[in-house]
């Protein structure tokens, strides 16, 4: 896995590793093989795991078929006075 470090900027590169390692499931492997994990538990959680990419497929699957409604987005309450948008002190022309 590389990173270009540009102008420099180590702290921005940094975050780009730590992002793509975040991204590839790198620190999870890492935290189940700090310590033994019994092969009936191990089994069990790639079991769950399996499930659960299952569930996920199907529900992207029938929320694409129109069959069940797509999450809500939640709103983010907007600030006044940041601009962006025509609100009450907006002027009119």
């Amino acid at each position: 896995m590389q990173v270009v470090v540009r102008d420099n900027n180590v702290d921005q590169a940094l975050k780009v590793l730590k992002k793509k390692m975040q991204r590839e499931g790198i620190f999870r492997e890492m935290k189940l093989r700090d310590a033994y994990e019994k092969p009936s538990v191990k089994k069990a959680r790639e079991q769950a795991e399996a499930v659960r990419r299952a569930r996920k497929l199907a529900r992207k699957k029938l929320q694409r078929e129109g069959l069940l409604p797509a999450p809500k987005k939640i709103e983010k309450p907007r600030r006044p006075g940041m601009g962006g948008g025509r609100g009450p002190s907006a002027p009119t022309m």
